[in-house]
C-alpha cells in the first residue's frame, strides 16, 4: 500500500473534467485507489464518488494505492495531479 498527499492548485478545484479524468487512470488500473479529502473517502474508479468529495482550490487530497503495480500507478496519478490539479 503506497500513500501520498496533493494539494489541489486548480483554482476551480476537482471539477468534472479533471474527475474524470482521474476515473479513467483509476479504471484503466488493476490496483484499488482511494481518495480522501474533507474526511470523506472515495472509490476513484467512480465518477459520482469523486465528484462528492466536493474538493476545493488548497484542499489536501490523499491517494491510498494497492494493488501490485501499485508503484507505477502512484507515479501516473502523481503526475496527474500536478498536470491537472
Amino acid at each position: 500500500m503506497i500513500k501520498f498527499d496533493y494539494t489541489i492548485q486548480d483554482k476551480l478545484g476537482l471539477h468534472a473534467r479533471p474527475a474524470g479524468m482521474l476515473v479513467k487512470i483509476a479504471q484503466g488500473s488493476g490496483c484499488k485507489i482511494s481518495v480522501l479529502a474533507n474526511g470523506t473517502t472515495a472509490d476513484a474508479k467512480r465518477l459520482f464518488s469523486i465528484m462528492s468529495l466536493c474538493a476545493k482550490e488548497n484542499d489536501r487530497l490523499t491517494f491510498t494505492i494497492e494493488g501490485e503495480d501499485e508503484q507505477t500507478e502512484t507515479d501516473r496519478l502523481k503526475a496527474f495531479c500536478k498536470q491537472n490539479l
